[in-house]
Protein backbone atom coordinates (compact mmCIF):
# COMPACT_ATOMS: atom_id res chain seq x y z
CA UNK A 1 0.00 0.00 0.00
CA UNK A 2 2.81 2.43 0.83
CA UNK A 3 4.29 1.78 -2.62
CA UNK A 4 1.06 2.98 -4.21
CA UNK A 5 0.88 6.02 -1.93
CA UNK A 6 4.50 6.94 -2.63
CA UNK A 7 4.03 6.54 -6.38
CA UNK A 8 0.99 8.82 -6.30
CA UNK A 9 2.96 11.43 -4.35
CA UNK A 10 5.81 11.29 -6.87
CA UNK A 11 3.42 11.66 -9.81
CA UNK A 12 1.38 14.46 -8.27
CA UNK A 13 4.49 16.36 -7.14
CA UNK A 14 6.07 16.26 -10.59
CA UNK A 15 2.86 17.16 -12.44
CA UNK A 16 1.90 19.76 -9.83
CA UNK A 17 5.24 21.52 -10.04
CA UNK A 18 5.11 21.42 -13.84
CA UNK A 19 1.62 22.96 -13.87
CA UNK A 20 2.59 25.60 -11.29
CA UNK A 21 5.33 26.70 -13.67
CA UNK A 22 2.73 27.12 -16.40
CA UNK A 23 3.19 23.78 -18.13
CA UNK A 24 0.39 21.89 -19.86
CA UNK A 25 0.16 18.23 -18.71
CA UNK A 26 -1.04 17.05 -22.12
CA UNK A 27 2.32 18.08 -23.58
CA UNK A 28 3.88 15.21 -21.59
CA UNK A 29 1.62 12.66 -23.29
CA UNK A 30 3.89 11.48 -26.09
CA UNK A 31 2.93 7.89 -27.04
CA UNK A 32 5.95 7.46 -29.31
CA UNK A 33 8.30 8.23 -26.41
CA UNK A 34 6.50 5.71 -24.20
CA UNK A 35 6.81 3.06 -26.89
CA UNK A 36 10.56 3.61 -27.28
CA UNK A 37 11.40 3.77 -23.58
CA UNK A 38 9.09 1.11 -22.16
CA UNK A 39 9.48 -1.18 -25.15
CA UNK A 40 13.28 -1.03 -24.97
CA UNK A 41 13.18 -1.61 -21.20
CA UNK A 42 10.87 -4.60 -21.57
CA UNK A 43 13.03 -6.06 -24.31
CA UNK A 44 16.16 -5.66 -22.23
CA UNK A 45 14.49 -7.51 -19.35
CA UNK A 46 13.71 -10.40 -21.67
CA UNK A 47 17.28 -10.44 -22.91
CA UNK A 48 18.94 -10.39 -19.49
CA UNK A 49 16.67 -12.71 -17.48
CA UNK A 50 15.33 -16.26 -17.95
CA UNK A 51 11.61 -16.88 -17.67
CA UNK A 52 11.64 -18.10 -14.07
CA UNK A 53 13.40 -14.91 -12.94
CA UNK A 54 10.87 -12.77 -14.84
CA UNK A 55 8.01 -14.64 -13.15
CA UNK A 56 9.60 -14.10 -9.75
CA UNK A 57 10.11 -10.43 -10.64
CA UNK A 58 6.41 -9.98 -11.35
CA UNK A 59 5.50 -11.84 -8.16
CA UNK A 60 7.84 -9.72 -6.05
CA UNK A 61 6.58 -6.47 -7.57
CA UNK A 62 3.00 -7.51 -6.79
CA UNK A 63 4.18 -8.45 -3.30
CA UNK A 64 5.31 -4.85 -2.80
CA UNK A 65 1.68 -3.76 -3.13
CA UNK A 66 0.59 -5.92 -0.18
CA UNK A 67 1.28 -5.54 3.55
CA UNK A 68 4.20 -7.58 4.83
CA UNK A 69 3.08 -11.01 6.09
CA UNK A 70 5.97 -11.14 8.57
CA UNK A 71 4.24 -9.25 11.33
CA UNK A 72 4.48 -9.63 15.09
CA UNK A 73 1.42 -11.87 14.93
CA UNK A 74 3.10 -14.15 12.39
CA UNK A 75 6.11 -14.54 14.68
CA UNK A 76 3.84 -15.28 17.64
CA UNK A 77 2.05 -18.00 15.66
CA UNK A 78 5.40 -19.45 14.63
CA UNK A 79 6.67 -19.53 18.21
CA UNK A 80 3.47 -21.21 19.41
CA UNK A 81 3.54 -23.83 16.66
CA UNK A 82 7.22 -24.61 17.22
CA UNK A 83 6.84 -24.77 20.98
CA UNK A 84 3.93 -27.22 20.75
CA UNK A 85 5.83 -29.39 18.27
CA UNK A 86 8.95 -29.30 20.42
CA UNK A 87 6.99 -30.24 23.54
CA UNK A 88 5.43 -33.18 21.71
CA UNK A 89 8.82 -34.32 20.43
CA UNK A 90 10.39 -34.05 23.85
CA UNK A 91 7.64 -36.00 25.63
CA UNK A 92 6.98 -38.72 23.09
CA UNK A 93 10.16 -38.78 21.01
CA UNK A 94 10.86 -37.37 17.56
CA UNK A 95 8.81 -40.13 15.94
CA UNK A 96 5.70 -38.46 17.38
CA UNK A 97 6.29 -35.55 15.01
CA UNK A 98 6.17 -37.74 11.93
CA UNK A 99 2.42 -37.25 11.16
CA UNK A 100 2.80 -33.47 11.38
CA UNK A 101 5.89 -33.47 9.16
CA UNK A 102 4.71 -35.94 6.53
CA UNK A 103 1.37 -34.17 6.03
CA UNK A 104 1.62 -30.64 7.48
CA UNK A 105 -1.66 -29.53 5.85
CA UNK A 106 -3.51 -32.06 8.01
CA UNK A 107 -1.50 -31.36 11.16
CA UNK A 108 -3.71 -30.75 14.19
CA UNK A 109 -0.96 -28.55 15.62
CA UNK A 110 -0.04 -26.40 12.64
CA UNK A 111 -3.69 -25.83 11.72
CA UNK A 112 -4.13 -23.92 15.00
CA UNK A 113 -1.75 -21.22 13.79
CA UNK A 114 -2.86 -19.99 10.34
CA UNK A 115 -0.45 -17.04 10.22
CA UNK A 116 2.37 -19.59 10.20
CA UNK A 117 0.81 -22.58 8.43
CA UNK A 118 -0.37 -20.30 5.61
CA UNK A 119 3.25 -19.56 4.68
CA UNK A 120 4.12 -22.64 2.63
CA UNK A 121 7.79 -21.65 2.35
CA UNK A 122 8.14 -21.58 6.14
CA UNK A 123 6.26 -24.86 6.53
CA UNK A 124 8.43 -26.50 3.86
CA UNK A 125 11.55 -25.27 5.64
CA UNK A 126 10.31 -26.63 8.97
CA UNK A 127 9.30 -30.03 7.64
CA UNK A 128 12.49 -30.26 5.56
CA UNK A 129 14.52 -29.67 8.72
CA UNK A 130 12.62 -32.09 10.95
CA UNK A 131 12.19 -34.94 8.46
CA UNK A 132 15.86 -36.02 8.30
CA UNK A 133 16.05 -35.82 12.10
CA UNK A 134 13.04 -38.09 12.46
CA UNK A 135 14.44 -40.51 9.86
CA UNK A 136 17.87 -40.45 11.49
CA UNK A 137 19.58 -39.35 8.28
CA UNK A 138 21.44 -36.47 9.90
CA UNK A 139 22.87 -35.88 13.35
CA UNK A 140 21.59 -32.89 15.33
CA UNK A 141 24.89 -31.04 14.98
CA UNK A 142 24.71 -31.43 11.19
CA UNK A 143 21.28 -29.86 10.87
CA UNK A 144 22.46 -26.23 10.94
CA UNK A 145 24.65 -26.70 7.86
CA UNK A 146 21.75 -28.37 6.07
CA UNK A 147 19.35 -25.51 6.78
CA UNK A 148 21.92 -22.79 6.04
CA UNK A 149 22.52 -24.29 2.61
CA UNK A 150 18.80 -24.14 1.87
CA UNK A 151 18.53 -20.58 3.17
CA UNK A 152 21.44 -19.46 1.00
CA UNK A 153 19.75 -20.90 -2.08
CA UNK A 154 16.47 -19.15 -1.19
CA UNK A 155 18.26 -15.84 -0.66
CA UNK A 156 20.04 -16.09 -4.00
CA UNK A 157 16.80 -16.92 -5.78
CA UNK A 158 15.11 -13.89 -4.22
CA UNK A 159 17.98 -11.55 -5.11
CA UNK A 160 18.05 -12.33 -8.84
CA UNK A 161 14.84 -10.42 -9.75
CA UNK A 162 16.04 -7.46 -7.68
CA UNK A 163 19.31 -7.38 -9.60
CA UNK A 164 17.44 -7.53 -12.90
CA UNK A 165 15.11 -4.69 -11.93
CA UNK A 166 18.04 -2.59 -10.69
CA UNK A 167 19.82 -3.06 -14.02
CA UNK A 168 16.68 -2.03 -15.89
CA UNK A 169 16.30 1.01 -13.62
CA UNK A 170 19.89 2.06 -14.29
CA UNK A 171 19.25 1.76 -18.03
CA UNK A 172 16.08 3.88 -18.09
CA UNK A 173 17.87 7.28 -18.37
CA UNK A 174 19.84 5.83 -21.28
CA UNK A 175 16.65 4.72 -23.00
CA UNK A 176 15.30 8.23 -22.38
CA UNK A 177 18.32 9.63 -24.21
CA UNK A 178 17.69 7.20 -27.09
CA UNK A 179 14.10 8.42 -27.32
CA UNK A 180 15.32 12.04 -27.20
CA UNK A 181 17.88 11.48 -29.96
CA UNK A 182 15.23 9.89 -32.16
CA UNK A 183 13.03 12.90 -31.48
CA UNK A 184 15.85 15.24 -32.54
CA UNK A 185 16.25 13.20 -35.74
CA UNK A 186 12.57 13.75 -36.46
CA UNK A 187 12.99 17.44 -35.62
CA UNK A 188 15.87 17.82 -38.07
CA UNK A 189 13.66 16.35 -40.77
CA UNK A 190 11.17 19.16 -40.16
CA UNK A 191 13.71 21.96 -39.72
CA UNK A 192 12.29 23.93 -42.63
CA UNK A 193 8.72 23.81 -41.31
CA UNK A 194 6.80 26.20 -39.07
CA UNK A 195 8.35 27.17 -35.75
CA UNK A 196 5.39 25.70 -33.85
CA UNK A 197 5.92 22.30 -35.48
CA UNK A 198 9.64 22.34 -34.69
CA UNK A 199 8.90 23.33 -31.10
CA UNK A 200 6.47 20.43 -30.78
CA UNK A 201 9.09 17.95 -31.98
CA UNK A 202 11.74 19.35 -29.62
CA UNK A 203 9.32 19.16 -26.70
CA UNK A 204 8.53 15.53 -27.53
CA UNK A 205 12.24 14.72 -27.61
CA UNK A 206 12.81 16.33 -24.21
CA UNK A 207 9.86 14.39 -22.78
CA UNK A 208 11.72 11.19 -23.64
CA UNK A 209 14.68 12.18 -21.45
CA UNK A 210 12.32 13.32 -18.70
CA UNK A 211 10.36 10.04 -18.70
CA UNK A 212 13.49 7.90 -18.61
CA UNK A 213 14.88 9.70 -15.57
CA UNK A 214 11.51 9.84 -13.77
CA UNK A 215 10.71 6.15 -14.26
CA UNK A 216 14.20 5.20 -13.10
CA UNK A 217 14.55 7.29 -9.95
CA UNK A 218 10.90 7.86 -9.14
CA UNK A 219 9.52 4.32 -9.51
CA UNK A 220 11.84 1.45 -10.42
CA UNK A 221 14.69 2.17 -8.00
CA UNK A 222 12.36 2.60 -4.99
CA UNK A 223 10.52 -0.60 -5.92
CA UNK A 224 13.84 -2.46 -6.09
CA UNK A 225 14.69 -1.21 -2.59
CA UNK A 226 11.27 -2.30 -1.32
CA UNK A 227 11.81 -5.74 -2.83
CA UNK A 228 15.17 -5.93 -1.06
CA UNK A 229 13.62 -5.02 2.29
CA UNK A 230 10.80 -7.51 1.77
CA UNK A 231 13.37 -10.19 1.05
CA UNK A 232 15.28 -9.31 4.20
CA UNK A 233 12.07 -9.60 6.24
CA UNK A 234 11.35 -12.99 4.71
CA UNK A 235 14.85 -14.30 5.32
CA UNK A 236 14.75 -12.95 8.87
CA UNK A 237 11.60 -15.00 9.48
CA UNK A 238 13.24 -18.12 8.09
CA UNK A 239 16.45 -17.60 10.08
CA UNK A 240 14.43 -17.22 13.27
CA UNK A 241 12.72 -20.51 12.48
CA UNK A 242 16.12 -22.07 11.78
CA UNK A 243 17.56 -20.93 15.11
CA UNK A 244 14.67 -22.43 17.05
CA UNK A 245 14.77 -25.77 15.22
CA UNK A 246 18.54 -26.20 15.42
CA UNK A 247 18.51 -25.21 19.09
CA UNK A 248 15.90 -27.85 19.88
CA UNK A 249 17.69 -30.45 17.76
CA UNK A 250 20.94 -29.96 19.69
CA UNK A 251 19.26 -30.61 23.04
CA UNK A 252 17.87 -27.26 24.22
CA UNK A 253 14.64 -27.27 26.17
CA UNK A 254 11.69 -26.11 24.00
CA UNK A 255 11.33 -22.81 25.85
CA UNK A 256 15.06 -22.13 25.60
CA UNK A 257 15.11 -22.86 21.86
CA UNK A 258 12.29 -20.36 21.35
CA UNK A 259 14.05 -17.83 23.60
CA UNK A 260 17.23 -18.03 21.52
CA UNK A 261 15.19 -17.37 18.37
CA UNK A 262 13.31 -14.49 20.03
CA UNK A 263 16.47 -12.61 20.96
CA UNK A 264 17.51 -12.21 17.33
CA UNK A 265 14.36 -10.31 16.35
CA UNK A 266 14.24 -6.56 15.63
CA UNK A 267 12.71 -4.45 18.39
CA UNK A 268 9.47 -3.61 16.57
CA UNK A 269 8.34 -7.25 16.41
CA UNK A 270 10.24 -8.84 19.31
CA UNK A 271 8.02 -9.89 22.21
CA UNK A 272 9.44 -9.38 25.68
CA UNK A 273 10.56 -12.38 27.71
CA UNK A 274 7.47 -11.99 29.88
CA UNK A 275 5.20 -11.76 26.83
CA UNK A 276 6.78 -14.90 25.41
CA UNK A 277 6.27 -16.79 28.66
CA UNK A 278 2.62 -15.76 28.84
CA UNK A 279 2.17 -16.57 25.17
CA UNK A 280 3.45 -20.13 25.55
CA UNK A 281 1.83 -20.81 28.90
CA UNK A 282 -0.45 -23.83 28.70
CA UNK A 283 0.55 -24.77 25.13
CA UNK A 284 1.25 -28.46 24.67
CA UNK A 285 -0.30 -29.53 27.97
Amino acid sequence: MLVIVGSIIVTLSVLGGFMMAGGQPLVLVQPSEFVVILGAAGGSLIIMAPMNVLKNLVAQILGCLKPSPFTKGAYEDMFKALYELFMLGRRNGMIALEPHVSDPHSSTILSKYPAFSGNHHAVDLLTGALRPLIDGKVKPDQLEALINTELAAMEEEHHKPIEVLSKASDAMPGFGIVAAVLGIVVTMGSIGGPAAEIGHHVAAALVGTFLGILVSYGYLSPIAVTMTLNGQSEMGFFRTLSKAVTGFATGMAPIMAIEVARRGLPSDIKPSAEDLENMLKGIGK
